[in-house]
């Protein structure tokens, strides 16, 4: 960047520092590329008689006339600028048109100004001697080229860009073939280490199969948290390329280039460390919520970037992120990836203390949506209230997409198993189990035993006797071939349980409450055993604990109900026949009947 100008805050443009700027063919963010608002009042008129230049003319004429002007850092519209056809718009007569008028220029007391028109005319006269250069060398006449050399020398110092761009050609990865899908998210995906992590793996993977490639675009470093490396787990697959940004890729690692990532991720290690030992010294704050950051123009310019041109189609992760798919350049229709409603999920006192997503108001949220061409939703009664907010976008009701056991697992007697991450329902749903309802399970078997799975250990108290926090664990398949019961005590929360389609997929029995079979109530309460009450929901757990054949009768409904509903074929093909253009989705009516 220039020295002259800070393109890092709003700022004035002088008329000095504006012709600086608009050297031409210098090196260099150039302010003569922007496209100003003006008011009205100024009566700018063009000067016809230019072909190169004319912008650039008209905002100097205005500014020297006493015009402000006040440049915002933020993409609005992007330029391209090809490093090897930098004369496809320069010839003889527009130069010399140009040369004229700044020829007729007087910077009248403005000593600063006088010096950039001085600079403009020398290099406007370089650029004469670059056309002039060109066209001998297209003429192959070596006498006419080395008289353009002798006259203006400094005319082959910009015959580098068009020599590079011959010699060193960007060569970018070429991509595999078939219509491309841009994921921007801020989500941190490095495998299925949750439930909205799974689910946009498991949309990636069915657009692949489909004949997508997929491209994940982390577009804020806000992914990385307070974890420099991240490291990628074999569910990436589905993704055809995987860029952070802020961050490297090295194999199956993505390392953040920020150093204070660095020094936070040490504080965390020891910290953890620590607090193995009973030592909690509480140095570091949980990492911002990266869903719902706003974005930076670094961020936007990112997207851009990284993004393939002419996309079939942006899928946004989140509705925080529909302002940024524009930045995506796409050619196709741009989708967001509900996951769940968030004004619904944060209106609820049960959550608010735990909670880290950033709140979203109705309003906001379905504003937000309204920027889609399309919204898929991962259950049907959510289907319906953003259909009502929003008649004229493409609602599209997509469960969560899971590969189903070969047979039911009734599992051991009195071996329980609760499965989830880090997050505000699973929180509050097992502080309370752990106070309300074991007490009574362990009352009725006193044999029985919990192990709990995932990141959700993390935040919660030290375990009752019985229980075992087994932390992140990268297999589950062995902890769901044991479990006899699988448990989802959830108070809170919306959306579609994710753990709770797995554990059907699994050939599971379930004893959940109404909230896990929040928005698929039709379809699963036929298959799990749903109870609210404290009392009630101990003596179901208790009775399956020791019942194997009504373990087995329940897993083998509960795999039935997940290869006709949630099976990657049923889960995703109205979002596929969506995104081929092949057909319009169905009334979020007519969807959720036939589920």
């Amino acid at each position: 960047p220039h020295a002259h100008l800070d393109i890092a805050a709003p700022f004035w443009v002088r008329p000095a520092a504006y012709e600086r700027s608009n050297r031409m063919l210098g090196p260099g963010p150039s302010l003569g590329y922007l496209k100003p608002v003006f008011l009205r009042t100024l009566n700018a008129r063009y000067d016809e008689t230019l072909r190169v230049g004319e912008d650039s003319d008209l905002v100097l004429r205005l500014l020297m006339s006493g015009a402000r002007m006040r440049v915002y850092p933020l993409p609005g519209y992007f330029y391209r600028r090809r490093a090897g056809s930098i004369s496809h718009r320069l010839n003889a007569d527009a130069l010399d048109a140009l040369l004229g008028k700044y020829a007729a220029l007087d910077a009248g007391a403005d000593a600063a100004l006088g010096l950039a028109f001085a600079a403009q005319r020398a290099a406007l006269k370089d650029a004469r001697g670059f056309v002039d250069l060109v066209e001998a060398l297209k003429a192959k006449s070596a006498a006419r080229a080395l008289r353009a050399l002798i006259k203006r020398p400094g005319a082959a110092l910009l015959l580098r860009d068009a020599i590079g761009a011959r010699l060193w050609p960007r060569r970018r990865k070429s991509p595999l073939p078939g219509p491309r899908v841009t994921l921007l998210s801020r989500q941190r995906i490095v495998g299925n280490a949750n439930g909205s992590s799974a689910y946009v793996l498991a949309i990636a993977g069915a657009l692949r199969t489909a004949g997508y490639r997929v491209d994940y675009i982390g577009v804020s470093p806000r992914i990385f948290g307070r974890w420099a490396a991240l490291r990628l787990k074999p569910e990436i697959a589905a993704f055809d390329r995987y860029h952070v940004h802020g961050g490297v890729r090295i194999g199956n690692l993505v390392l953040a280039c920020d150093l204070r990532v660095w020094f936070a991720s040490a504080l965390a290690v020891l910290e953890r460390g620590l607090a193995r030992l009973g030592v909690r010294p509480g140095w570091l704050k949980a990492a911002p919520y990266a869903q719902g950051a706003p974005a930076t123009p670094a961020d936007m310019v990112y997207a851009a970037r990284m993004a393939a041109p002419g996309a079939a189609a942006v899928l946004c992760d989140y509705a925080y992120l529909a302002p940024m798919a524009p930045f995506a350049l796409a050619a196709g229709p741009t989708a967001i990836i509900m996951h769940d409603l968030i004004s619904a999920r944060v209106a609820d006192p049960l959550e608010i203390a735990t909670q880290k997503v950033a709140q979203l108001s109705a309003e906001q949220e379905f504003a937000l949506l309204g920027m889609a061409d399309a919204v898929i939703a991962i259950q049907a009664e959510e289907a319906e209230r953003v259909a009502a907010a929003l008649p004229r976008r493409a609602v599209l009701v997509a469960p969560h997409g899971v590969r189903t056991a070969s047979e039911a697992q009734p599992g051991e007697d009195d071996a329980l198993l609760f499965v989830g991450s880090n997050t505000a329902p699973n929180i509050v749903g097992l502080e309370r189990f752990f106070r309300e309802v074991w007490p009574l399970v362990r009352t009725q078997r006193p044999s029985a035993r919990l192990k709990v799975a995932g990141s959700v250990s993390r935040a919660l108290p030290p375990p009752p006797p019985g229980v075992s926090y087994l932390g992140v664990v990268p297999d589950l398949t062995g902890l769901y071939a044991e479990a006899g019961v699988v448990i989802s005590p959830l108070y809170t929360g919306s959306g579609l349980k994710i753990k709770l389609i797995e554990a059907l997929a699994a050939g599971k029995s379930v004893v959940g409450t109404s909230i896990t079979a929040q928005g698929v109530e039709e379809i699963v309460s036929d298959v799990i055993v749903i109870k609210d009450e404290p009392q009630a929901f101990a003596h179901a757990v208790a009775e399956l604990a020791g019942e194997r054949e009504m373990r087995a009768r329940l897993g083998k409904a509960a795999l039935t109900c997940a290869h006709q509903h949630f099976s990657v074929e049923a889960a995703f093909k109205p979002l596929i026949a969506y995104l081929s253009g092949k057909e319009q989705p169905a009334p979020v009516e007519a969807l959720a009947s036939s589920a």
